[in-house]
């Protein structure tokens, strides 16, 4: 349904003999074409493509443009995302002519100073890490974990237990492709209970840990944002039952500088470079996902490693217990420079500030919203914290209506109804870039939204209300979707 606020489609705009552009003569003899193309490729009809004006054409994006929402227009507090702003100097290092023009299949020495970053890099993720390699091939997230796994299978093969270990713990409050990526490389998933407090049941892992345990996957700050205050224990399980500690990175967000996940007991660590270190995130990408581990992993590391002989670097493929390539080339190589970039900008102390002001913001943002909203874990957060919307849910009101209300009131929702063992979750990570001003805003923004629940809870179901688009049915649209425009018979639509 249109409303006043909505934006005509390209093809409504439409009007015959309008062009934007004009191409030169085609410089191929027009009987050549059907020699050169088959004619079952060439099309019977002009296609049905919309006329309009160079200023039309510039005018409309534009306009979509500025409906796009992102960290650059505002406040973006999707928890388990650190939406953080991202410093437009990463991008124009990104741009350098010496990083933006080489290829990957260029000879090592004209590439020196590409290596050296790289080389750097993984120097310093694996100091911040805590750990002794890395490597920086996966593209994201999900694929560190996968990569993980797979060295966590090649560790058991080389001892000859493989055959044994065929399980993998994870937490009821994990991010939805820890168990995906377990099962992709193979393994039985099995969950472990959160104990009241947020954390891990360690009396749980006890009892499902033995033998079959190749290992455990999981993050801390957890995914409900609390540190996990059993962390030593937790590890001394894992690795007394000859499994491996592995450390989904989405949350070192909160630990820059202050705690490493090595020095907790973590065996592998995987990092968002997308996400802690400042590289677009989500369409803005594409993302990195390196992996560090500790020296007894090293040799299942992808090949190559860049490493260094006689003050050259070089790309090392001699290693016969990596678990080969596992991304084309050597990674997202432009994502490293951004990252590389960010690094050296905020060095040490920087980096531990990030995490400290993250910290601050998502405790400040808490303790301002724990009357109106129900806090399931009432204790100090790290980076993020989750509210559920119980006591809006008694009017009806759920995290989804309040997520769409939002929108009315200029500010990206936080994540919903994540992590699954909170009712009605609303996920909020406010990261260090946000001032306390925007906080406030933001806070007041929910705390009215609250207040509207209890007394005109109507308004927030139909939210929202000032949008292009007023709410979809979101799961018509996911079995149903149609992307097409038809220009004479709209009910055709399937």
């Amino acid at each position: 349904m249109n409303n006043s606020n909505e934006v005509p489609l390209i093809f409504e705009m439409s009007s015959p003999g309008r062009r934007g552009y004009e191409y030169p003569d085609c410089d191929v003899p027009s009987e050549k074409v059907t020699d050169l193309i088959p004619s079952r490729f060439l099309r019977k009809k002009a296609a049905d493509l919309p006329e309009l004006s160079e200023s039309e054409v510039v005018r409309h994006f534009t306009q979509l443009s500025r409906l796009n929402y992102g960290v650059d227009v505002g406040f973006y507090p999707l928890g388990s995302c650190t939406m953080k702003y991202n410093p437009k100097i990463n991008e124009d290092v990104a741009k350098f002519a010496g990083f933006q023009r080489i290829h990957p299949y260029q000879g090592e020495e004209t590439v020196q100073g590409a290596l050296k970053l790289m080389y750097e890099l993984e120097k310093y993720l694996c100091e911040i890490a805590g750990l002794h390699r890395a490597t920086l091939q996966p593209a994201a997230g999900a694929h560190g974990e996968l990569t993980g796994l797979m060295i966590i299978r090649a560790f058991h093969r080389d001892r000859g237990e493989n055959h044994k270990r065929q399980e993998i713990i994870v937490p009821d409050s994990a991010h939805g492709t820890n168990p995906a990526s377990a099962a992709m490389c193979g393994y039985r998933v099995v969950e472990v209970k959160s104990n009241p407090r947020g954390g891990v049941d360690v009396l749980n892992l006890r009892k499902i840990t033995g033998p079959q345990t190749a290992g455990l996957m999981l993050t801390n700050p957890n995914t409900l944002g609390l540190f996990e205050e059993d962390i030593v224990e937790i590890a001394h399980i894992v690795h007394q039952a000859g499994g491996l500690l592995y450390y989904d990175g989405a949350n070192m967000n909160a630990n820059l500088g202050i705690s490493r996940p090595g020095d907790m007991g973590f065996d592998i660590v995987h990092y968002n470079l997308h996400k802690t270190f400042a590289a677009p995130h989500g369409g803005g990408g594409p993302g990195s996902g390196p992996i560090a581990v500790t020296e007894e992993l090293e040799d299942f590391l992808p090949v190559p490693l860049v490493s260094m002989k006689d003050n050259s670097y070089y790309l090392d493929y001699d290693r016969p217990k990596s678990i080969g390539k596992v991304k084309s080339f050597y990674g997202n190589f432009l994502v490293m420079v951004k990252a590389y970039a960010y690094i050296r900008s905020l060095g040490a102390q920087g980096l531990l500030e990030v995490s400290e002001i993250a910290v601050l913001n998502a405790n400040y943002l808490m303790r301002q919203l724990q009357k109106d909203y129900h806090l399931p874990f009432d204790r100090s957060c790290k980076h993020e914290f989750v509210l559920s919307a119980k006591k809006q849910k008694a009017k009806g009101v759920r995290a989804l209506d309040i997520a769409k209300r939002l929108l009315d009131y200029g500010f990206h929702p936080p994540t919903i109804y994540f992590p699954l063992v909170v009712e009605e979750a609303l996920m909020v990570e406010p990261t260090e870039t946000e001032s306390k001003e925007t906080l406030d805003r933001f806070g007041k923004a929910m705390r009215k939204i609250a207040l509207e629940a209890m007394e005109n809870p109507e308004i927030l179901k139909e939210a929202p209300h000032h949008t292009p688009l007023r709410r979809l049915d979101e799961v018509k649209a996911v079995k149903e979707l149609d992307v097409n425009w038809y220009k004479r018979n709209p009910s055709s639509a399937m």
